[in-house]
């Protein structure tokens, strides 16, 4: 039944990793293209039924207008009914990041379609969220691989190896589980240089959020390699004349691929809300680039904190990947009950 539940949540993270990876195709419009027109536009409804009381098939949007007398309120301009169109033409992309596009999902002819309605420059909020997702995964992906990399070396010396190399690896493991990672995160971050670009940004964030979380996978790889090694089938190995780099990628690493895999599922999404907390307090991924972080940045504003509900949003994008990251590392716990701090020889604790 576990492996069931995996296959399940894998293929619930498969559909909405691929639904970010294309925001291009799904995303009606460009991220960073403004309207300074329509700030904080409110979400759009979808209409099935005019205002002369007759139903279409196909759903429509009525585009917006300035309320008379207003500056910052809109209405809908009930005279002109715009139909939702699929597979449509639109701005330009590229598709999976290197295939020129201009076909998306779905849009409107002759005007901007705010599904979630937009920001203060005006800049659609649903094709946003999309694409500030790709940031904010792949920070999340690339900090964990980095991470699980740090953790499995180390890991793996300490517990082969034991003697003095195991003492300073693991008391300076002992000093990165004490510290409070997060102000440790800060630090870091802001220690490095401001002033930079978005890529580069990027890159410094990932390293960052990738060199502070290592110790507790090494913790738990070592105590599968301290019992890895003392099993028959390597001692026979060993006294066949094998090499201590055989031995440890052709018998004892592969032990450990279990607990890697339920620490990556824990551990992106951890690093995903770093990417979002460093974005959020200005210290990532810069505007006008995107990311799940600098989209909520906005909500600092007390004004805009009680006034634009949809503005909340980019929060709630967040959620099914958290839910799916998890129930995954649940259920393969369950399936070969990892994660779980094993004994070393004698009986004490890792």
């Amino acid at each position: 039944m576990s492996r069931r539940q995996v296959t399940r949540w894998l293929g619930a993270l498969a559909v909405l990793h691929a639904l970010i990876l294309c925001a291009g195709f799904f995303a009606p419009n460009d991220p960073e293209e403004q309207d300074r027109e329509r700030p904080y536009l409110a979400p759009v409804k979808i209409h099935f039924v005019d205002s002369q009381g007759h139903f279409h098939l196909r759903p429509f949007v009525y585009p917006t207008r300035l309320q008379t007398g207003s500056f910052d309120q809109f209405e809908e301009d009930n005279s002109t009914p715009l139909p939702l169109r699929f597979v449509v033409a639109g701005p330009r992309y590229r598709l999976l990041g290197f295939i020129p596009c201009r076909r998306h999902l779905f849009g409107t002819d002759g005007a901007r379609l705010y599904l979630l309605g937009s920001d203060a420059y005006g800049r659609d909020l649903f094709s946003r969220i999309l694409y500030g997702g790709q940031i904010s995964l792949l920070a999340g992906l690339l900090g964990a691989t980095i991470t699980l990399s740090l953790g499995a070396g180390i890991g793996a010396i300490a517990g082969y190896y034991g003697g003095w190399r195991d003492a300073v690896l693991m008391r300076t493991a002992e000093l990165f589980v004490a510290l409070p990672w997060l102000y440790l995160l800060f630090g870091l971050r802001a220690f490095l240089p401001l002033t930079v670009g978005p890529l580069e940004a990027f890159f410094l964030v990932v390293a960052v959020i990738g060199a502070v979380g290592w110790a507790r996978p090494a913790r738990l790889v070592r105590g599968v390699v301290l019992s890895a090694k003392e099993r028959d089938f390597v001692r026979a190995a060993r006294g066949f004349g094998a090499s201590d780099r055989y031995l440890l990628f052709r018998h004892i690493l592969p032990q450990t691929s279990s607990v890697l895999l339920t620490q990556a599922a824990l551990l992106v999404p951890q690093f995903v809300l770093a990417e979002m907390t460093l974005s959020f307090l200005g210290l990532g991924v810069p505007e006008p680039v995107p990311s799940w972080g600098n989209l909520l940045a906005s909500l600092q504003q007390y004004s805009v904190l009680i006034s634009y509900w949809w503005m909340y949003l980019p929060a709630l994008a967040v959620v099914p990947f958290f839910l799916g990251y998890l129930g995954l590392a649940s259920a393969l716990q369950e399936e070969g009950g990892t994660g779980k701090i094993e004994e070393a020889p004698g009986g004490s604790p890792l």
